[in-house]
């Protein structure tokens, strides 16, 4: 019988293994209170470190990864400004220490330790300096705090105006492609004439989202449109660690292959039709 000590559980998270350790997640789970202030160390750890971090990529360590899933299980709000500071260095460095989790989970993960409080997410989204893919990653929490009634679409609209009327640096990014992607998962009706002045500046790659689609959007049922965006699960607050994680190609036996470009028309909010999992947009659309 496995003597399942926080010290052990620490040690079998550590480091990438040909299976995932469910086990050791499910007594991470169980033992909340206790693992919890270790799980923040981690985040401390890999903020302070991330050199050190970017060599221990070549061992496998994904502890730090471990740890956002789980402190986001915990609606853990002291991780929400350890989260944000990580993920504020600027460069390609947490990207290569995070994998794809920046854009297919880091949007959800800051939603569901925020409290409610999107002036972390904001800080990020305004930051010049911080990468493109983490900046657009927080407008995506901004929508998932919608979803779950934590911010109204009102203010988040508001917001968004503020974004469009100077609030990003007007030069393309896929900062300006997530702003037009949100708008319209909330229905841009009052950002109109704001998301037209943004395609007369190209700020926007109008193969990732053609303005067509922003009139087509505005002719579709309010309702309806926001219906889609509450029942997508890509904002859904993060509930199942194992879930969140089982799917990782590096647990599968037979991981999927990248898909060539569609035959047919797919949604930028789509799943994608290799089979990764992921929104086309964040996917195999990034390379058409």
């Amino acid at each position: 019988m496995v003597d399942w000590t926080i010290q052990k559980i620490l040690k079998d998270i550590a480091y990438l293994t040909e299976e995932l350790p469910q086990e050791a997640l499910r007594k991470a789970i169980d033992n909340q209170a206790k693992i919890t202030t270790e799980l923040l160390r981690i985040l401390e750890y890999a903020r302070k470190n991330i050199r050190e971090l970017l060599y221990m990529q070549e061992e496998d360590y994904v502890a730090h990864l471990y740890a956002f899933y789980l402190l986001a299980q915990f609606r853990e709000q002291r991780a929400y400004p350890l989260i944000v500071d990580f993920f504020s260095i600027p460069g390609e460095a947490t990207l290569t220490t995070t994998g794809n989790f920046v854009t297919e989970d880091l949007g959800r993960v800051l939603a569901s330790v925020s409290g409610g409080d999107p002036s972390l997410m904001k800080q990020l989204i305004e930051d010049e300096k911080v990468n493109e893919w983490v900046r657009s990653a927080a407008i995506d929490g901004l929508l998932s705090l919608v979803i779950h009634d934590q911010l109204s679409r009102e203010e988040v609209i508001d917001y968004f105006r503020g974004l469009y009327r100077g609030g990003l640096e007007r030069e393309p990014s896929a900062v300006w492609d997530a702003l037009i992607s949100g708008s319209c998962d909330l229905y841009p009706e009052e950002l109109f004439e704001d998301i037209r002045q943004a395609f007369e500046e190209d700020l926007i790659d109008s193969v990732f989202v053609p303005f067509r689609e922003i009139e087509e959007a505005l002719k579709r049922d309010k309702e309806d449109v926001l219906a889609k965006t509450q029942q997508d699960p890509h904002l859904a607050f993060v509930d199942d660690t194992i879930k969140e994680i089982e799917w990782w190609a590096c647990f599968q036996s037979s991981p999927p292959k990248p898909s060539i470009a569609p035959a047919q028309k797919i949604g930028r909010n789509d799943p994608c039709p290799c089979g990764s999992g992921k929104k086309y947009k964040y996917c195999c659309g990034m390379y058409h």
